[in-house]
């Protein structure tokens, strides 16, 4: 039975907002995911980032099969206590071994522990959907994006973007908007896949952060108004309740990349299937079921 540790970005006030929207904080939707996908799974969530967390050794950390790092409000650029405690938790994770996979601020803490740089994103932001991301050439060729067409859409929000990769890391996609929407990362002992979007999240869930940003996309620009935000908001918690409505995939301007859900988790299945230790288990297809 495999046994993954989920790391969460997100302080202890900010895991409480996101229950009272969306229902889960960022490591509990994780949780979620992973328990769908690998039914019977052992998993543990941690909160480095928060003051009184207890500092898991290096070899705890090599017990795990794999780790997983959550999306976050966290800005990886700022000097703080929780910054650097992530950050430390970050590179143990390396020195472990463990292979360890993260989306959206959890690709941008495996980035700067490793070395690299994270930034705000200079007068844009990416919320919602983002869109026509292609594989570089190192992507067409792993097996973290198998399976992905030549350019998909996926679901994504964040203000923050990588601005350089760590010495020896490899960028796997990108897309118009940000340069750096999947990469690898070799670090000390350990093996980081990541991504800049959101594969372990409902489109539900992406439509709840969108109606908490409001003001902030009507200020970046991609709204006119609030209103504007909860006519997006609804159509994608629509789609997220009827994922085959070929009216919202028009509207929406999406496909089944987007849309389905075994879809939305390919690089999550491949990582599980490819890099956690426990690789032996039966491999996940896009339905759920084992392979027989």
């Amino acid at each position: 039975m495999p046994h993954y540790l989920i790391a969460e970005s997100e302080t202890e006030n900010e895991r409480e907002a996101r229950r009272e929207s969306a229902g889960k904080s960022s490591g509990e939707t994780y949780a979620a995911t992973l328990e769908q996908m690998r039914p019977g799974s052992r998993i543990t969530i941690v909160a480095p980032a928060d003051d009184d967390a207890r500092v898991l050794s290096i070899g705890e950390l090599g017990d795990f099969d794999a780790v997983f790092l959550t999306g976050s409000p966290l800005h990886v650029y700022d000097d703080t206590p929780e910054v650097r405690r992530q950050l430390d938790f970050m590179r143990a994770v390396f020195a472990s071994g463990t292979p360890s996979f993260g989306s959206c601020a959890g690709l941008q803490v495996a980035v700067a522990a490793a070395g690299g740089t994270v930034r705000r994103m200079p007068e844009r932001m990416e919320a919602g959907i983002a869109r026509r991301i292609v594989a570089t050439d190192a992507g067409r060729r792993h097996p973290l994006l198998a399976g992905r067409p030549p350019t998909w859409d996926a679901a994504a929000i964040h203000g923050d973007e990588v601005e350089t990769l760590p010495p020896g890391a490899v960028l796997l996609a990108g897309n118009a908007v940000t340069r750096v929407q999947a990469a690898e990362i070799r670090y000390d002992r350990g093996v980081f896949w990541g991504v800049q979007y959101h594969p372990e999240l409902a489109l539900g869930e992406i439509a709840v952060a969108l109606e908490r940003q409001a003001d902030d996309l009507v200020e970046a620009g991609l709204a006119e108004s609030p209103d504007d935000v909860e006519t997006r908001a609804g159509q994608l918690t629509a789609l997220h309740r009827d994922p085959g409505r070929r009216s919202l995939w028009w509207m929406l301007g999406v496909d089944a990349e987007l849309a389905d859900e075994a879809r939305r988790r390919t690089e999550i299945r491949n990582f599980l299937n490819h890099l956690a230790k426990d690789e032996a288990a039966s491999p996940v297809p896009h339905d759920g079921a084992p392979l027989s």
